[in-house]
Parts: structure tokens; C-alpha cells; sequence
């Protein structure tokens, strides 16, 4: 399930990074100090929105999650990470695109709301983490009950998450990948 939330993480970061960058460059209407003030505002309030929305949905998910059954359908991390951002590549771009267009009137805002996003989005994986670690059990969702697009891990047609250990697939708790050995 973390991979699920941590997969829009980094596009949204690095689109964020790269139009609050480009997007100081203008003046803007309001001025280069006021638009970064106002970024630095809805970088904040994003982070702390992405990362708190829907916290005791994928609490109540993780607490009745069942063994991971002989044919229930998992997936591996990087097929759902390319997955996920396939299916929103075309949001992704749109919401680059506006931030990019609203700094000629708040000059890098909408880079920093989106990477705020990105971050909450890491910050909420993170928390998945925690919880997988404590329990000792890794959270997956079932491929057949993503949408097509790839994503919502807390959406209406997840009827519940399925368990393994932590040594399954190829994440990590928190949906990271996971680091094999190098043959010396």
C-alpha cells in the first residue's frame, strides 16, 4: 500500500522543484518576496493536508488486513510505481504546467504547493512504514482492485489490504526499494 501512495511522491516533488525554480525567474504581479512568502505558506499547508488526509481510512485498512492468499494478485514495486505514474502522466503535466503559468502572477507558488504535495505524499509513505515495521508485515493491494490509472490505495473498490512479511516482493516497509547485495 505504500508503494501505492509513494509512487506520485517524487514526480510531484521534482515538477514542484524545477517550476518554484523557473517560476522565480518572472517578477510576477505581486513580486518575487510576496509569491516565495505565499509558496513557502501553501508548501506548508499542502505538506500537512497530503500527509494527514485519509490517516484513519489506511489505519482501519492496515488493522483488518488478511494473509495474502495462494491467488490473490500482487504486484512488484516497480511495476506499480511505472503503473501509477502512466496512468496520471497526463495530470502530472497539467499540474505543471498551471504552476508554471500562475508565477507570472505569484512567482514560484504553485512549484512549492506541488512539491509540498510531493513531500506530504512521502511523509504519509513514511508513516505506512512505521506501522509495517511495528507489525512486521508488509501491506499490499490486490492489482485487480486498483483502477486503471494505477492508484487509490484508500479508494472504494479496495475491500481490504492483504498481508506478507516483510522479506516479500521487492520493497521495503514504507515502499521503498529494496537494497540486494552486490556480488563482490
Amino acid at each position: 500500500m505504500a508503494v501505492v501512495v509513494r509512487a506520485g511522491a517524487a514526480p510531484l516533488w521534482w515538477f514542484g522543484a524545477v517550476a518554484a525554480g523557473v517560476g522565480v525567474l518572472p517578477p510576477g504581479v505581486t513580486g518575487r518576496r510576496i509569491g516565495v512568502l505565499a509558496g513557502t505558506a501553501l508548501f506548508l499547508v499542502a505538506l500537512a493536508v497530503v500527509a494527514l488526509v485519509r490517516g484513519k481510512r489506511y489505519t482501519a485498512s492496515a488493522r483488518g488486513a488478511v494473509r495474502a492468499g495462494r491467488y490473490d494478485v500482487l504486484q512488484d514495486r516497480a511495476v506499480t510505481v511505472r503503473n501509477w505514474r502512466r496512468g496520471h502522466r497526463w495530470w502530472l503535466l497539467l499540474a505543471f504546467a498551471v504552476a508554471l503559468g500562475s508565477s507570472f502572477a505569484l512567482p514560484a507558488a504553485g512549484g512549492m504547493l506541488l512539491a509540498g504535495a510531493g513531500a506530504g505524499l512521502r511523509l504519509k509513505a513514511a508513516w505506512l512504514g512505521r506501522g509495517e515495521r511495528a507489525g512486521q508485515t508488509l501491506l499490499w493491494v490486490r492489482v485487480d482492485w486498483l483502477d486503471r490509472w494505477g492508484g487509490g490505495p484508500a479508494a472504494a473498490a479496495v475491500k481490504g489490504l492483504r498481508a506478507t512479511g516483510v522479506a516479500a516482493g521487492d520493497a521495503t516497509p514504507g515502499g521503498s526499494r529494496r537494497r540486494t547485495a552486490a556480488l563482490v
